[in-house]
């Protein structure tokens, strides 16, 4: 295991378009990370479509082909200091770009959401000569867009997915972008690259970032296919996978393979634990201090 030195902006203004462009690509690899990331419980990969009957594997990359210039767009609206209101614009229209080419499948729209403000914070240190370390990412997304966020935290909270969350208590995907995603930054990236750390793969690294995901994030979801059980379940069955051991074990792929089919029987999907997962890959890619040899 090598270590690398977080992601530096050269001071050149002509070096800013390939760090920029960097970013955003990295975003679109991210979204491939996740898809080819297998067992996942109740999630689409390569193996088949978990508990999804409307989608599979190749809807998910006609999705990405359609968002292949997305997440530039994010990155470069960063670097100009642009208000929310022009992000969340540009989120819209990959929205609809994604349905366009799906046929009306949502593949990724957290993730639009997620890595749409994540890659803006990075455009943003780039064009401020800052380093690209995670601590500089959320710091970013909170100082210049956390305060929209937050008001429109407070107006989505009558929506459905407000509705749901209010009810039972839970933290939205609104507030947790408006706190700087600290599911992703607290303990999901952490949990990546504690498991890099100890010599795991990859993909093993993933694996233990979802199923921490998974146990921390609430997940609304997960809350609208089976109710507040279906997400005390997801908890309970991540907690569980990652006290035994995790992804290190031997025996971790058959107990996540498992899981899978028990959620497919149940008809959960964690799509928003998938969405972090997809985030703390692209965090990795773009400025992880350490890297897999």
């Amino acid at each position: 295991m090598s270590a690398a030195q977080p992601w530096r902006q050269i001071p050149a203004r002509q070096a800013e378009p390939t760090a920029l462009a960097a970013v955003g690509k990295a975003a679109v690899v991210a979204l491939y990370d996740e898809l080819s990331l297998t067992p996942k419980p109740g999630l689409v990969s390569f193996n088949d479509s978990g508990s999804h009957r409307d989608m599979d594997a190749r809807t998910f990359m006609r999705s990405m082909f359609a968002l292949r210039h997305t997440f530039l767009r994010f990155t470069a609206q960063g670097a100009s200091y642009v208000e929310f209101a022009i992000l969340e614009r540009e989120g819209i229209a990959a929205e609809a770009r994604m349905l366009a080419a799906t046929g009306g499948v949502n593949t990724h729209r957290g993730a639009i959401f997620a890595l749409g403000l994540l890659t803006a914070s990075a455009g943003r240190l780039i064009a401020l000569g800052e380093d690209v370390t995670p601590t500089a990412v959320r710091r970013s997304l909170v100082e210049a867009w956390g305060g929209a966020l937050g008001a429109r935290a407070a107006q989505a909270s009558n929506s459905h997915g407000g509705l749901v969350a209010k009810r039972y208590g839970l933290r939205s995907a609104n507030v947790e972008a408006a706190e700087g995603f600290p599911t992703l930054f607290g303990s999901v990236y952490p949990a990546m690259l504690n498991s890099l750390q100890r010599g795991l793969t990859m993909q093993q690294a993933r694996l233990d970032a979802l199923f921490v995901a998974m146990s921390a994030l609430d997940d609304t979801n997960l809350v609208h296919r089976g109710g507040i059980e279906g997400l005390r379940f997801a908890r309970r069955s991540a907690r569980d996978f990652l006290c035994a051991g995790g992804a290190g074990r031997p025996d971790a792929l058959a107990h996540a393979l498992s899981l899978h089919r028990q959620f497919v029987s149940r008809n959960l999907s964690p799509g928003g634990a998938a969405d972090v997962l997809a985030a703390a890959s692209w965090l990795h890619r773009v400025c992880s201090a350490v890297r897999a040899t």
